[in-house]
């Protein structure tokens, strides 16, 4: 097929889709949507559910036409004696994962054209040039599927941007007064392989609050109950997704996170979708990893500084030291101009 050819039905095959991942892929979508503006997409999410259907939906609207999720594609071998969408013709199929049973799936889907980075894109239709590799950088990846597809080239974006209603800019900014420099703290994260120890970010927002900044602490749902031990350690510490219980009345939808994190100066955070969307905010990043890859999964921020385990000897999350992150931090706060008395925005 010429990529000139008229597209009007897109398939796209995605493993999940947690916050973090999500976050991730948005601008991927604006990108597809753009390039394909009449087109019908479908976001298939083969082993589990997708945020689009739920606490991400308003912000693909008008995006996605369609979310379907939880088919059990690339989960079991006898899925290739079966057409999982039967009725179903596409134009394009996108397959952004690389493994073989989901890939070998898709290709009974009935379709013109298949686009899947699996075995050097053996079963693909549309193929990148000779010599070409797969980057490790998540978002990149799908972009260059994109590019495959499309063939115009497709700019990785520096940031992640979501549309916030007037009202939640308004709640933010009251529950975050102007007139302060806040540095914001996402300590929570998907497992406990990814979360750097909780004393260790009571510590650091120690450092803060005695240099005259103060500490926000961006809690979810799975960090219920520890906004209690911290305010115990760091006195002057705000928490305002606990505030009057916002967090809970607005479900911690993402859109008031992010509003939050545009009111502070930095947020240091761990791989976690919290600390994805802190970066959609706008806010500069200390982001800390340990058994996740930075290359793959780093925050889309305009400045970021990445803290690895590995840098001190290994990939567990509590090897990376106090003072090694409060460098950072202050390295990146030096970065923006007159930082340590920057007004909330």
């Amino acid at each position: 097929m010429s990529v000139n050819t008229p597209v009007r039905s897109i398939l796209v095959y995605v493993g999940l889709d947690l916050v973090g991942d999500g976050l991730i892929k948005l601008p991927f979508i604006r990108a597809l949507r753009d390039a394909y503006p009449d087109a019908q997409i479908t976001w298939l999410a083969g082993k589990g559910k997708s945020v689009f259907a739920g606490v991400l939906k308003g912000a693909v609207a008008g995006l996605i036409d369609e979310v379907i999720e939880r088919t059990d594609i690339g989960v079991s071998f006898s899925e290739i004696l079966h057409n999982p969408l039967p009725g179903r013709h596409f134009d394009l199929i996108i397959d952004t994962q690389r493994g073989a049973l989901a890939s070998l799936v898709l290709h009974r889907v009935a379709h013109r054209d298949l686009i899947s980075p699996f075995a050097n894109f053996v079963l693909s239709s549309l193929k990148p040039s000779r010599g070409y590799r797969l980057p490790r950088n998540l978002q990149r990846q799908l972009f260059d599927l994109l590019e495959i597809a499309s063939g115009h080239p497709v700019p990785t974006p520096t940031g992640i941007t979501i549309a916030i209603d007037p009202a939640t800019l308004d709640t933010a900014a009251r529950l975050l007064p102007g007139g302060s420099c806040y540095v914001g703290f996402a300590p929570g994260a998907g497992g406990p392989a990814k979360c750097w120890p909780l004393e260790n970010f009571i510590a650091l927002a120690r450092i803060q609050l005695s240099v005259g900044r103060i500490p926000v602490f961006i809690l979810g749902p799975a960090e219920a109950g520890w906004d209690g031990k911290i305010l115990a350690e760091v006195p002057g510490a705000k928490f305002p997704l606990q505030q009057d219980e916002i967090g809970v009345r607005s479900g911690f939808a993402p859109e008031l996170t992010v509003a939050v994190a545009s009111r502070l100066a930095l947020v240091v955070a761990n791989d976690s979708g919290s600390g994805h969307m802190c970066a959609a905010g706008g806010v500069p990043m200390v982001s800390l990893f340990g058994p996740t890859s930075p290359e793959k999964f780093a925050p889309l921020a305009e400045r970021v500084s990445i803290v690895r385990a590995q840098e001190f000897g290994g990939r567990e999350m509590n090897l990376i030291p106090v003072d090694a992150v409060a460098r950072a931090v202050n390295e990146v706060l030096a970065d923006s101009a007159n930082a340590d008395a920057l007004p909330a925005r």
